[in-house]
Parts: structure tokens; C-alpha cells; sequence
């Protein structure tokens, strides 16, 4: 089966398709712009933090950052299940950059107290839920938010994102199929980045493409440029339209790529081809962007640069004062588990607590 792939920009941001190009207003371009350049910054500077042992991992989102534009298509009431790399999502609503840089250091301000994967991060006030390390897990906790939202009648969206790896899960197929039967208003994104770690795509899956799995599942499907900002936007928007009318959810396929490692634990080297890579440099989601927005008028030559100096300023200001801080003791683990503690826990602290005084 053939699909037809959405784009409205090329691959260096020329604008090819004026009919799907999109009306947004030139404010929010700008931030999602603001946002994707920002994202870059803090994948540089993970993995300098962690490679330095100040952070104990890191999570690569470079190549990927064309995901913001989901953050425009969709309402701040909708909920979002992220994955890994949809940082972006969060900063757009407004999470603070400041939380963020204190829960890679896992310090006292951590609003996660430690006790998440550095990147791994919720936020009950953006509707931006904690993400789980095991893949998939989050796609059929999406499609039951969106069945409540539907029993509910409210006029809201369940959106999950995924990765090709999470395909092939159990939970993928109870989510989709869930979500397709109830026809409950979710949307479920494909990050298809190419490769589940070290497994390649055509590993994944003997469909020609992710997205032709919506056919089995009798839901409506899409396949984008993932790289493509305003195709993201477009197949979000329109996602979101069908769902909120009751027509249920849709899955899209962003076709993507991981330019940097899976997580800073990852040799990516011993698995791929460097000419693989440059070649999808060329494909860069935030200069393809950039040169639109210039096009547009919403951005000047020599903006990317003042603002990458910005955002390198408050970063490298936050970073200073979150290594300074302490971190939360071993005690606190546990915390926040049962509203009494049960005689054999506070047995247990008693031993972390003679521990550290030892």
C-alpha cells in the first residue's frame, strides 16, 4: 500500500504546498520557534552536564523538535501522554525552564523529588502526564483518559506519543484498538525516528508503513513529514477536528529521525552509518523552519543567534544555581507512599536513617 506523505515545506524549508499551508498567528510561530531552539540548547548542554557526572542521564531530542507544533494544534485542556523526547510540549505551555533544569539535577527543588529518570517529567497544572520508561505503557492509559472524556461530553482530546519500538507492544495494540471501538477522542503520534534503540524499522514491522496499521483498527490514519512543522501542525489540527465532532481518533505517523544517540547511555556508532545521519541532517526540522519564517517575515536573518545567546545565558545562570543545591535524603524515599506509615517501612528508615550516621 502506497501512502501519501504530508508536507508543505521541502526539505529546506521552501513552502511547496500553499493550499495546506496553515493560518497561525505570527506570535505563536515565533514562540514555537523560541521553544524548538531552546530544546537544542538543552540537548547540548545534557549531555556536556552528564558526560561531566553533575546529571546522572540524558535524553536526546535533536532532529525531533518539530513535535512543538502539536502544542499550537491542540487546546491547553487537552491531555498529553509523552514519550521521551516531547519536552517541547511542556515548555510551550509555560512549564518553567527553571523545574526542568532542577529535576535534571535531581536536587532539593525537584518538583519530582529525585525520583524520576532525568527527562522523564509530569506536570498536573500543563495536563502534561509523567512519562514511563517501559515503552507503550502510555498509549492505552491515552485511550482510557479519552473514553472518560467522552463519557464526560467534554469537548476535549486525549493525544499520546509513541515511538516505532512501541508498536510492537502490547499496550499499543490494547490502546488503539480501545480507543478505535469506543471511538473515544484520541490521538495517537508516531515518532518514527527509525530506530527502537538499536532496532532498525524494517525490524519493527512487515507494513509498509506504521500509519497502515490505522486500517486494521478502523481508524483514520496519517502519515507526515515529522521534520515538517506546519505538516505536524496540519495532521494535528485535523486530528483533533474529527475527534472533538466524534468521528474517533486518528493515528499519525511522523516520519522522523533521532539524530543524536537513543539516551547517553547509547553508542549509536556501532549501529548506524554516519552517512545515514548527515543525511537526515540535511532535513533539520528547526532550520527548515527558520527559513520560512524568514520567508514570513515573523523572523530576521541574525534572530536565531541572539536568541540562542539568550537562552544560553538564563541556561548556564539555572545550571549554577541547581548544582549548588543539595539533594533530597535517602530518608524521603519514603514519602508520599501511605497517608499512615506501615510499621515495617518506618522499620526500614530507621535503618537508612543509623546508615548515614554510620
Amino acid at each position: 500500500m502506497t501512502t501519501e506523505r504530508i508536507r508543505i515545506l521541502d526539505d529546506e524549508g521552501n513552502l511547496i504546498n500553499t493550499d495546506l499551508e496553515p493560518k497561525i498567528p505570527k506570535t505563536k510561530l515565533k514562540k514555537a520557534f523560541e521553544t524548538m531552539v531552546l530544546l537544542r540548547l538543552i540537548d547540548e548542554k545534557g549531555i556536556k552536564l552528564q558526560r561531566q557526572g553533575k546529571v546522572s542521564f540524558h535524553i536526546f531530542t535533536r532532529g525531533q523538535e518539530a513535535h512543538v507544533a502539536a502544542a499550537l494544534a491542540l487546546n491547553d485542556e487537552d491531555w498529553i501522554y509523552p514519550a521521551y523526547r516531547e519536552h517541547g510540549l511542556a515548555l510551550y505551555r509555560g512549564y518553567p525552564l527553571e523545574d526542568l533544569v532542577n529535576h535534571l539535577f535531581a536536587n532539593i527543588k525537584d518538583k519530582h523529588k529525585g525520583r524520576r529518570l532525568p527527562g522523564l517529567f509530569g506536570s498536573k497544572d500543563h495536563n502534561f502526564v509523567n512519562p514511563s520508561a517501559p515503552i507503550g505503557t502510555q498509549v492505552i492509559q491515552a485511550a482510557g483518559t479519552g473514553y472518560g472524556m467522552k463519557i464526560r461530553g467534554e469537548n476535549t482530546v486525549s493525544t499520546v506519543f509513541f515511538g516505532d519500538g512501541a508498536t510492537s507492544s502490547n499496550d499499543f495494540h490494547s490502546g488503539m484498538n480501545f480507543g478505535a471501538v469506543t471511538k473515544s477522542p484520541v490521538i495517537y503520534i508516531c515518532q518514527n525516528n527509525q530506530w527502537a534503540i538499536s532496532v532498525p524499522l524494517k525490524y519493527q514491522t512487515a507494513a509498509d508503513s506504521i500509519v497502515d496499521k490505522a486500517i486494521g483498527y478502523g481508524m483514520n490514519g496519517l502519515q507526515i513529514d515529522g521534520n515538517d512543522f506546519l505538516a505536524f501542525y496540519v495532521a494535528v489540527s485535523q486530528a483533533r477536528e474529527r475527534a472533538v465532532r466524534g468521528d474517533g481518533p486518528t493515528l499519525i505517523e511522523s516520519v522522523t529521525y533521532r539524530v543524536g544517540p537513543h539516551t547517553s547511555s547509547d553508542d549509536p556508532s556501532v549501529y548506524r552509518s554516519e552517512e545515514e545521519v548527515k543525511l537526515w541532517e540535511k532535513k533539520d526540522p528547526i532550520n527548515r523552519f527558520e527559513k520560512y519564517l524568514i520567508s514570513k517575515q515573523v523572523l530576521k536573518n541574525g534572530d536565531r543567534d541572539k536568541l540562542t545567546k539568550k537562552y544560553d545565558d538564563e541556561l548556564n545562570r539555572l545550571i549554577d544555581e541547581a548544582a549548588k543545591l543539595p539533594k533530597f535524603g535517602l530518608e524521603t524515599l519514603f514519602d508520599d507512599v501511605f497517608e499512615e506509615m506501615p510499621e515495617f517501612l518506618e522499620r526500614q528508615k530507621a535503618e537508612i536513617l543509623q546508615y548515614k550516621e554510620d
